[in-house]
């Protein structure tokens, strides 16, 4: 057996493991100990190309350790590793992520593959959403990324991995002008309790304001559950020339640092009659609530709101509309999001072209609006044909 030259590493085939193992010396330790770093293959080519890659790590100062997992990398990531995020952010990633980490968790992050990533993604994507796979995907990427910040790996393996295609998912859906009436309907009248076991009743009033204002404005259900009452104007002023409706101030919204979710989201809109109405009995219904709570109440100025003050969270709101949409007749499988989908269905309905529509909801630009709501716009390629119809009558 030829004798290994100076400098190479050694290599052994280890019987108990059926692999052949090889090892670098990282130094000594502050305990006068050596620091080996020792890998394993299946076959002597496999273990070169390790120890080449523990050379590299050594040599950029990568502090590897097989104790440090995938799933301590997310936790990390997840406490330390973003700017300022909201606790619903971090619930999101934590869900999402769940059934990855439970295939590639106990991992160490040192010796993860692309391929073990793009292998649990295609087996992730039969069961979820495209967009759920993609926001999981982008949440591993980060976190790795993180830890290659933090010198632990030397390489991001989850950037090299497409996003697999992933199932279809609920589609979207928006309401007709008949059951948008039976929903405004509905809210006005409160729901008999027993239809509803658990669920305590409610006076109509905030969900009657919320659902017009959602409906009929087009505002975003985290704008809305943000919305302050100092940002509405519920009077406008009459005397001007041309006279200022009603409005309604779309400043914030329920995210991080309370920004709205583009530049373009903040916008003044005027607010139909029905809408006004609404939100004035909403108003008085809410002097109510302070009334009775007296020393209880928490002033937060919001239009919707708790009986205490305090804010509405999202299952409030998406268990109060199934209500009004039971109560509606159009079952119950209907989200708030929903409403939004429904403004912009009726307004290109109506045949308000789809610039208007973009500004009036808030989009950075037409084609957000045209690949968000494609199956809401109505197509207006006909036009061209009724021009010039009426042009060549004769």
């Amino acid at each position: 057996m030829a004798r290994r030259g100076w400098g190479d590493d050694g290599i052994y085939w280890v019987e108990s493991r059926k692999r052949y193992a090889g090892a670098i010396s990282l130094g000594w330790g502050p305990d006068g100990k050596r620091q080996r770093k020792v890998v394993h293959g299946r076959t002597k080519q496999e273990v070169k190309d390790k120890l080449k890659e523990a050379h590299e790590d050594a040599a950029q100062s990568v502090k590897t350790s097989r104790d440090y997992t995938l799933r301590q990398a997310v936790n990390d990531w997840l406490a330390e590793g973003m700017d300022n995020p909201s606790q619903a952010t971090i619930a999101k990633y934590r869900n999402v992520l769940k059934p990855l980490l439970g295939a590639l968790g106990q991992r160490p992050l040192a010796e993860l593959t692309a391929a073990q990533v793009r292998s649990a993604l295609v087996r992730y994507a039969t069961t979820h959403s495209t967009e759920t796979v993609s926001i999981a995907r982008l949440g591993l990427e980060r976190a790795v990324r993180h830890e290659e910040a933090n010198g632990r790996v030397r390489k991001n393996v989850v950037a090299l991995v497409t996003t697999p295609r992933g199932t279809d998912g609920r589609p979207s859906k928006s309401l007709t002008l008949e059951q948008a009436n039976a929903v405004l309907e509905a809210s006005r009248k409160p729901v008999a309790t027993a239809e509803f076991p658990g669920l305590p009743p409610r006076p109509p009033a905030l969900m009657q304001a919320y659902i017009s204002l959602s409906l009929l404005v087009g505002v975003r259900t985290e704008e809305a559950r943000e919305l302050r009452w100092d940002h509405l104007n519920l009077v406008g002023n009459p005397e001007t020339t041309p006279p200022v409706p009603p409005s309604v101030s779309v400043w914030r919204s329920v995210r991080a640092h309370g920004d709205t979710k583009t530049k373009k989201s903040r916008r003044t809109l005027a607010l139909p009659q029905l809408v006004v109405s609404a939100l004035e009995k909403q108003r008085r219904s809410q002097d109510e609530d302070k009334d009775k709570a007296r020393e209880l109440w928490q002033e937060n100025g919001l239009v919707f709101a708790t009986k205490l003050g305090t804010r509405l969270d999202a299952g409030n709101v998406r268990r109060m509309f199934k209500r009004v949409c039971k109560a509606a007749g159009i079952g119950e499988d209907w989200t708030p999001r929903e409403l939004r989908t429904s403004f912009v269905s009726l307004m290109s309905l109506q045949g308000v072209d789809i610039e208007e529509i973009s500004h009036l909801v808030g989009h950075s630009s037409t084609k957000v609006t045209e690949t968000v709501y494609r199956l809401e716009l109505r197509p207006v390629i006909k036009t061209g044909a009724e021009v010039m119809d009426q042009v060549f009558a004769s």
